[in-house]
């Protein structure tokens, strides 16, 4: 397997390329020039595995260049010890068909862990084989999670500095504070004027500019990404559906004898990406369900083949789905399109000088048969939360809640109950005010004591990485205009 990019299907690299350089040079995505195909006999062996052997034995696939000892290194490191009783990725039932599939587990308690825990790891072990010692300067854009979670993986990694870029006015207060707060020798975040498209543009400008690329050699650096642009972030967003498949293929009877479905809480595509890579290596999923808030571009594309990112920007209660550019979504318009860079090259180009842009009958015939999209607001994605608290006891975060109020919608709509995977993204506690708001009229003075005010009510547990942050010291509040993030990326790297 090698790597080729969606806009030149002639550049062709190693794994190791790809995750060290993340983007190609002309802005394409690099993908996989085929994909492995899993049989039965492949599941059962998955199937008496834990995690981290489920994890060595996808990602081998993916790794052309890694030798089982750097895999197991690299996984070994990643999963080990930094996940609640080891399970990275564990599921609960809700009633006969909704299988919450939690994966807000790890030190930042948001499903971002499952890939930033293990990219530090590919991307040393890549960087070593490519970068002729260079230093990785990481370079993110985040609407949330994803800062964190890249921050704390790469913190004090040896030969990397990461630079962390999030909407000032865009994040909940408790992701605000996991990053402002985060140690680490080489870690920096800077906040935007803007929102996280902004943030995200201008991260892939300064990406693909010669002359910034030209500065950072002069000085023995090169970039890499964290963001899910970078395919070391969805390879092991692969492993947790999977892995979550070979756990449901454990129920008694033939619970699965119509294949499930997968709901997955929508902004940048990444994650449901990886759910249909899933599918397409053997999962047998039937519908890729897409569940978006208020900013509901996706929605609106899946249904009617248009992308039309000229529209309101809503600032939700789940923001890290606050988003109107999806990066990903090149990817999956690479795939439906049979490869056609050139096809994929004019959308991009229309999306970025038009804001919009139409696929054509074969693309949309496609997602037809793949996919199925809904959105929901703040007011309904609240009342879900209180929903299914006060019916089954289970406590969950707001875009979680999107998630589950699109799988109902999808079950009306449709009449299809079949088991569902719902993909839940990020701990109740990172979010408590308006989780909190879904329980109890009740609202504390700080934002902790929204957080002891949730545990006491629901009688669940306040996640140890959120008890931490309340005597964290703040170590950033820089603030720069989003014209201006070059400019903070130098002022970072003391490159004058």
């Amino acid at each position: 397997m090698n790597y080729i990019s969606t806009r030149d299907k002639s550049v062709k690299v190693t794994a190791a390329k790809a995750i060290a350089q993340g983007i190609s040079n002309e802005g394409g995505l690099f993908v996989p020039d085929s994909f492995p195909s899993f049989t039965k006999n492949d599941f059962d062996k998955l199937c008496e595995m834990d995690y981290k052997g489920r994890a060595k034995y996808v990602l081998k696939f993916f790794l052309n260049d890694f030798t089982d000892e750097e895999i197991n290194y690299c996984v070994e490191g990643a999963y080990t010890g930094s996940f609640d009783n080891e399970q990275p990725a564990p599921i609960s039932l809700i009633g006969e068909n909704a299988n919450i599939l939690e994966l807000w587990h790890g030190p930042t308690c948001a499903f971002k862990d499952l890939a930033l825990q293990l990219l530090p790891y590919l991307l040393t072990t890549s960087a070593k084989k490519v970068n002729d010692g260079k230093k990785s300067v990481i370079l993110v854009a985040t609407s949330g999670d994803t800062g964190k979670a890249a921050l704390e993986g790469f913190k004090d990694v040896e030969n990397t500095e990461i630079i962390v870029f999030y909407p000032s006015e865009g994040v909940s207060p408790m992701q605000k504070l996991q990053m402002d707060s985060q140690k680490g020798e080489n870690v920096h975040v800077c906040a935007i004027k803007g929102n996280f498209d902004d943030a995200q543009t201008g991260v892939k400008k300064i990406f693909t500019d010669n002359a910034v690329k030209e500065k950072l050699a002069e000085n023995n650096m090169l970039f890499s990404s964290a963001n899910s642009i970078n395919w070391g972030r969805l390879a092991p967003q692969i492993v947790y559906y999977v892995s979550a498949y070979c756990d449901l293929l454990k129920r008694e009877g033939d619970y699965l004898k119509n294949g499930f479905n997968i709901v997955v809480p929508t902004g940048n595509f990444g994650n449901i990406l990886a759910a249909y890579y899933a599918k397409k290596m053997g999962v047998p999923v039937n519908k890729l369900i897409c569940a978006s808030n208020s900013n509901n571009v996706l929605t609106d594309f899946i249904r009617t083949g248009k992308y039309d990112r000229n529209r309101a920007f809503y600032t939700t209660v789940s923001p890290s789905m606050d988003i109107l550019i999806s990066s990903n979504l090149e990817r999956m318009l690479f795939e439906l399109c049979g490869n056609n860079d050139k096809e994929v090259s004019s959308m991009q180009a229309q999306l970025s000088n038009e804001g919009t842009f139409t696929v054509s009958d074969e693309i949309k015939n496609g997602i037809d048969k793949l996919f199925w999209a809904g959105c929901c607001d703040d007011a309904k994605t609240v009342a879900t939360i209180g929903k299914y608290f006060n019916e089954y006891g289970y406590l969950c975060d707001t875009h979680t809640a999107v998630a589950m109020n699109v799988y109902e919608q999808y079950v009306k709509e449709t009449g299809e109950d079949i088991p569902t995977v719902i993909a839940s993204t990020a701990s109740p506690y990172k979010f408590a005010k308006s989780v909190l708001s879904a329980v109890t009229e009740k609202q504390a003075e700080t934002e902790f004591d929204n957080v002891r005010l949730l545990s006491e009510l629901t009688s669940t547990e306040i996640p140890e990485p959120i008890k931490a942050l309340e005597n964290a010291t703040v170590r950033f509040n820089e603030v720069c205009e989003k014209q201006d993030m070059l400019k903070s990326v130098y002022n970072a790297l003391n490159i004058k």
